[in-house]
């Protein structure tokens, strides 16, 4: 196999995160398995690779523990492996580790939240994200991500937005900075998109879209972003960037500070239907 195919071929699969160790764990389990039936079937390393159509180096690394396989791995290994399905049971293992840890962490969260209150002072809420605007977005991070990270990034949190299909459906707000409607992220087709979007999302029962005009500065929001998330039984989290070192807090003095800007930011802002009006007029603009 030549040096470009296998790099073709050792693409597909991402590093594990050493600061993950449960994702680590569910990762090694899974390669000990395959190589254990790898093994059973009397096939080299190579071979396997070979015949599923990756490269030895990957397999190693997916055996170790130290690559995450992805899903189309799995079903070709149980193919060649024999395996009737009990290999590509494992994509249900594999498939929330795939995405970092802290991704996981929020989407238990809001798949939970009975309710979820967002102001967002620089950036649209990722549930309302389109995946060209999220990639755009995470693009401009520094340092960088790695071209397999940012798909991680990406993908994660594209399958938060899951939240919008929930039964019974959660009561979801947001507020949103008028910059963020006209800053071109990702360009100006990927901007059209992204506010059709939103106009998709504002019709929604369960979700009320805000906007908040640049021109009103005079509002508790100015430190940055403000989150709370509400449970079934009663608990709630929340989080803001300028107290609390951005760490999420869940004591009722402290959430009650939180809704209380909450509140104000909401009232100063437009309505429901004219922020949709407004978001209308800037994409009519764009």
């Amino acid at each position: 196999m030549s040096e470009e195919s296998q790099n073709e071929t050792d693409e597909p699969g991402w590093e594990v995160d050493p600061d993950d160790e449960s994702g680590a764990a569910v990762v090694a389990t899974v390669g000990r398995q395959l190589r254990l039936r790898r093994e059973a079937a009397g096939l080299r390393a190579a071979e396997f690779g070979e015949a599923i159509g990756y490269g030895e180096d990957l397999v190693y690394k997916v055996e170790s523990g130290t690559r995450i396989p992805r899903q189309e791995y799995l079903d070709k290994a149980d193919k060649v492996l024999g395996a009737r399905g009990l290999i590509s049971a494992m994509k249900q293992d594999v498939a929330e580790v795939r995405y970092p840890k802290k991704v996981r962490d929020l989407a238990r969260l809001e798949a939970r939240a009975v309710e979820l209150l967002s102001y967002g002072s620089h950036a649209l809420h990722g549930l309302l994200q389109t995946e060209a605007h999220a990639r755009a977005l995470l693009g401009t991070r520094r340092p960088t991500y790695f071209a397999d990270d940012l798909d991680r990034m990406v993908e994660g949190r594209m399958a938060r937005q899951a939240i919008f299909d929930r039964l019974p459906a959660p009561e979801l707000g947001f507020v949103l900075e008028e910059v963020t409607l006209r800053r071109p992220t990702g360009g100006r087709m990927a901007q059209r998109q992204q506010l059709e979007r939103l106009l998709e999302v504002g019709e929604m029962r369960n979700v009320e879209i805000q906007v908040m005009p640049t021109n009103c500065w005079d509002h508790p929001g100015t430190g940055g972003r403000i989150q709370v998330l509400k449970f079934g039984d009663g608990s709630a989290v929340g989080r803001t960037d300028d107290e609390y070192g951005g760490r999420p807090v869940s004591d009722l003095r402290r959430l009650r500070i939180l809704e209380l800007r909450y509140g104000i930011i909401r009232a100063a802002a437009l309505t429901p239907g004219e922020s949709m009006a407004f978001i209308e007029r800037v994409l009519g603009e764009t």
